[in-house]
């Protein structure tokens, strides 16, 4: 029953823990790839297109703000719970 109830929670987990260190691997649905792809779509097409002038350049710097705040946002609520891991425990 246990192991059961741990499969099915395991399948919410878009992005599991790192191995080593703090934070998120990458990730092991198709829903955590598409956040990703999408992160890094917005942040490169907003270097592209934000950049040329000063005020833009502000833009872009509220942009990737804003984005990898929603990133992270969603890493925490669709990720392991985030710790300090060094290792396979023993």
């Amino acid at each position: 029953m246990l192991a059961r109830n741990m499969k099915e929670e395991n399948k919410d987990i878009w992005f599991p823990s790192k191995k080593y260190g703090y934070g998120w691997g990458l990730p092991v649905t198709w829903q955590g790839w598409v956040v990703l792809l999408s992160y890094l779509l917005l942040i490169v097409g907003g270097s592209f297109t934000l950049t040329d002038s000063p005020q833009k350049t502000i833009l872009f710097i509220i942009l990737a703000l804003t984005l990898t705040i929603i990133f992270v946002c969603i890493c925490y609520k669709k990720g392991e719970k985030p710790k300090w891991r060094w290792g396979a425990k023993n």
